[in-house]
C-alpha cells in the first residue's frame, strides 16, 4: 500500500518559523525639470545637511553612496524624471577599500612630499563620480564637468604602458592619457 505523500495533522496547525521576507530600503528620487530633486526612503524623507543647499541631480551618485554606506545594505531606487520617464535598479553598497592609517612618525623624522602628475579631463556629468585606472581610486567631478586626477609617481608607475584613464561612470565618458 503506498503511503501518503503529507503529513496529516490534527485540527491545530503546527507552529511553525516563517522566514521573513527581504525588503530593501525604498529610495525614491523625485527630479524636477530645473534640477531640483528631493529623495525618500521608505517613505520618510532625506534632507541635505541643516544649511546645506537643496538637493539638485548633480548630488545623485553622492545621495546613494551616501544611503548605501549608512545602512549597508543594497538599495532599490526609483528614479522618477519631470518627463515621466522613471527608472528602477537596485544599487549595491560600494567595496572600497577604507585606506590604511599612515604611520605616527617621531617629530624629528619627516616625511618627503611625493611627486604628483595630474591628469586632467572634461565632458563629464557635474558631480558624477569618475573613475581612475588603473583603477585606484575614484574621485567626483567639479560643478562645471571636469575632473583632475592628482597621483603620486609612484602610482602612475604601476602601469606599464604609463596610461590613466578616466572613466565616468553616468557619463560614459572616457579620457584616457599619459599624467604630466
Amino acid at each position: 500500500m503506498a503511503r501518503p505523500r503529507y503529513k496529516r495533522t490534527g485540527t491545530e496547525p503546527e507552529p511553525r518559523d516563517e522566514p521573513v521576507p527581504v525588503v530593501l530600503p525604498h529610495v525614491i528620487m523625485d527630479i524636477a525639470a530645473d534640477g531640483r530633486m528631493t529623495v525618500t526612503v521608505d517613505g520618510t524623507p532625506y534632507e541635505p545637511e541643516p544649511f546645506a543647499p537643496a538637493w539638485r541631480r548633480e548630488d545623485f551618485a553622492r545621495i546613494l553612496d551616501q544611503l548605501a554606506a549608512q545602512r549597508r545594505s543594497p538599495l532599490r531606487v526609483e528614479v522618477r524624471e519631470a518627463d515621466g520617464t522613471v527608472f528602477t535598479d537596485i544599487i549595491t553598497p560600494s567595496t572600497r577599500r577604507r585606506p590604511e592609517p599612515e604611520p605616527v612618525l617621531e617629530a624629528p623624522a619627516r616625511r618627503a612630499m611625493p611627486e604628483l602628475v595630474m591628469l586632467h579631463g572634461a565632458g563629464f556629468v557635474p558631480g558624477e563620480d569618475v573613475g581612475i585606472a588603473i583603477v585606484i581610486a575614484h574621485s567626483d567631478a567639479g560643478p562645471d564637468g571636469t575632473m583632475r586626477a592628482l597621483l603620486t609617481a609612484e602610482q602612475a608607475a604601476a602601469s606599464p604602458t604609463h596610461e590613466v584613464v578616466l572613466l565616468g561612470r553616468v557619463s560614459g565618458t572616457l579620457t584616457i592619457g599619459h599624467p604630466e
